[in-house]
């Protein structure tokens, strides 16, 4: 890489660092009052401190002095001294308690805020988003980065704050006593400075590096424990421990070289500091030895007396102390503002867009016929058309779905998909067969708009799915996965997903009709069994039957049934498939199966392959082309 490219590039870290930083004090911002203590507090501690290094002086100059040698000693004044001493030092305490409660106050409550944007702000991703990224990596900006920003906004930035405050109240304390000595510790802090600024600006990019290997490997984790059974089935275990070794060390190296370049600073400045205090020492001795002219500000004093030298050296100690922890917090603002570029990363990805006008509602129908909109989803599902005399009327959907000539995919330059052409008329059953990627699952997820096409139209009733909001489109229709997703909730609420406004009565019909009634009475609790572990407790037949009851309840006029009895035993599969019969009843049915004998009685079956429909029919016109659905039937060949 070139100097110009380097140069480059660390000017555009700092400016990332620097927006990042203005973003995170909005967050902060809304805690104004909050950090307004927390500064007094800290103002307070570091007025404390110097103050009470100033009167080293005055005890030793004014109380220790005249008592050395004294005859008849008047101990009173050096303990109203004491006292007011100790007075200081409990003012100082007490705003370094209460700034370091309230710094944290802010730190939980700022992080609250963040998540909460950050959820919200997941929940309007796009599918495409989620098949693109690791969910364990998602997972670790909401944990191991938001970390991060809790020890900074909790720990240092008021470290630093009260760091910086601390030195300038000190820095003003020792040109009182000696503009000289002051002028020698500021050359003297030039090394000091050069070393910060090297090690920050390398420790920088290591930081950066660990939090992006940390994501990875917390990512590898998670898909390892999703995918354990697969790992024991083909003795994958070595690999596994391969591949997490790998990325371990990875992050491993990263975080040893961050952390490294972190440790050293210390070591280094404290011996800097030390060689300062030493040097200070000798030269504030010889000007005292010596007679040297002093120069303080408003000190009136022309010579350096005992008690100005070793108030002098404390406030050197009180100066370069606080400048050595400023510098050792330099590095975990470094991480904490890498974990927040990961976090406003993740927050500014375009959310899914909808461009949709066309309102879908349920609706019952009046004594006279017509369609009026219901509060709740507890009727049958309409188009809702204002029109221009101010007047909306409502036409009931009938589940008629039209894909014409359509093209997809999930990249540009790659198609999946290749002029998609079907019908799919109210209350037909529509089957999907094909190997393994021939665009089943593609051709359902357009339809519910995860993905949009590229070229061609889709249609609901006539309405092209562009134009109609996408949570109205969604909840019009129903989907049962062949991966279930179970929540931490009871049966009903697991059922009830479906249509929040469903009574526990259709939530337990709809549980009937998918055959799962027996099954649930019989847990230790009925509905009201709470599920963990995403349904661990149930077998998979059992987790399928209650995502096909949640689909029932949900009453949509089109279902989609994606590979949805691919995970249920033949015994299971017969109870779901007369429920299924009486749930499909008047619907608009998508079907995909590898099981060729769940397809049977569908009205039309599409045979794909590698994106395009190579046959269509019912089975017995299919069976009776001998052509690939009837090779695929009769075993000549196989779904891979």
């Amino acid at each position: 890489m070139t100097e110009a490219a380097v140069t480059e590039k660390k000017q555009s870290s700092s400016h990332m660092s620097t927006g990042t930083m203005k973003r995170l004090l909005t967050y902060m911002g809304k805690y104004r009052r909050s950090m307004v203590l927390v500064a007094v507090c800290i103002i307070l501690s570091a007025i404390a401190s110097a103050a009470s290094s100033m009167f080293i002086e005055t005890l030793i100059d004014d109380y220790i002095m005249p008592l050395v040698g004294s005859t008849d000693p008047d101990y009173s004044g050096l303990v109203h001294l004491l006292s007011v001493l100790a007075g200081i030092f409990l003012a100082g305490v007490i705003g370094t308690l209460v700034y370091n409660r309230v710094s944290v106050s802010i730190a939980q409550g700022t992080l609250r805020d963040i998540r909460n944007e950050m959820f919200e702000k997941m929940e309007k991703l796009p599918v495409r988003y989620f098949d693109t990224h690791s969910h364990g990596d998602i997972m670790s900006i909401y944990t191991n980065d938001t970390d991060t920003l809790r020890q900074m906004i909790a720990q240092s930035l008021p470290q630093i704050f009260s760091s910086l405050v601390t030195m300038i109240a000190v820095l003003c304390c020792m040109l009182y006593i000696s503009v000289w000595l002051t002028l020698a510790v500021a050359v003297l802090l030039i090394p000091m400075l050069l070393v910060i600024r090297k090690i920050a600006s390398s420790s920088s990019r290591s930081f950066t590096r660990q939090q992006a290997d940390l994501g990875a490997l917390d990512g590898y984790v998670e898909e390892m424990i999703n995918g354990q059974k697969v790992i024991k089935v083909f003795n994958h275990e070595q690999q596994s421990i391969d591949g997490l070794l790998a990325k371990n060390e990875a992050w491993r190296q990263s975080s040893s070289s961050a952390n490294a370049q972190s440790n050293a600073m210390m070591p280094i400045l404290n011996a800097i500091s030390y060689g300062i205090y030493v040097l200070i020492a000798i030269l504030g001795g010889y000007m005292a030895i010596s007679g040297t002219a002093n120069y303080g500000v408003l000190s009136g004093q022309n010579v350096l007396t005992l008690g100005m030298i070793a108030s002098f050296l404390t406030l050197t100690r009180s100066f370069l102390n606080p400048l050595s922890q400023v510098s050792s917090q330099v590095n975990s603002i470094i991480m904490a503002l890498a974990g927040a570029t990961r976090i406003f990363a993740f927050m500014d990805e375009e959310p899914e867009v909808d461009d949709g006008y066309v309102t879908l509602v349920n609706c019952r129908e009046k004594e006279d016929g017509t369609l009026e909109e219901c509060s709740e989803r507890t009727g049958q599902w309409a188009w809702k058309h204002p029109h221009h005399d101010g007047t909306i009327t409502y036409t009931k959907l009938a589940g008629d779905i039209v894909m014409d000539h359509v093209d997809f995919g999930y990249t540009p330059d790659k198609m999946v998909l290749h002029d998609i052409t079907l019908y799919a008329r109210p209350g037909q059953k529509v089957a999907f067969v094909g190997a393994t990627g021939a665009g089943k699952t593609t051709i359902t997820n357009l339809i519910n708009r995860f993905y949009d096409i590229e070229d061609g139209k889709i249609r609901y009733d006539g309405i092209n799915i562009n134009k109609i909001k996408k949570q109205d489109l969604r909840r019009s229709l129903g989907m049962v996965l062949q991966d279930v997703s179970l929540f931490t909730d009871t049966v009903m609420e697991n059922i009830r997903f479906g249509n929040p406004d469903a009574t526990d009565e259709q939530c337990i019909e709809a549980a009937k009709l998918a055959n799962a009634d027996s099954f649930i009475r019989m847990l230790p609790d009925g509905y009201n069994t709470v599920l963990k572990g995403g349904g661990a407790g149930l077998s998979q037949g059992q987790r399928q039957l209650l995502s096909i009851a949640r689909a029932a309840v949900s009453d949509p006029p089109v279902m989609i049934l994606d590979e949805a009895t691919s995970s249920i035993d033949t015994r299971t599969e017969s109870l779901v498939q007369s429920g299924m019969d009486n749930l499909m009843k008047g619907r608009t049915v998508f079907v995909i199966a590898h099981r060729l004998s769940t397809v049977r009685n569908s009205d039309v079956i599409m045979v794909l392959d590698h994106g395009r429909i190579i046959e269509r029919g019912s089975h017995e016109d299919l069976i009776a082309k001998k052509g690939p659905y009837y090779q695929l039937y009769t075993g000549a060949f196989e779904l891979e």
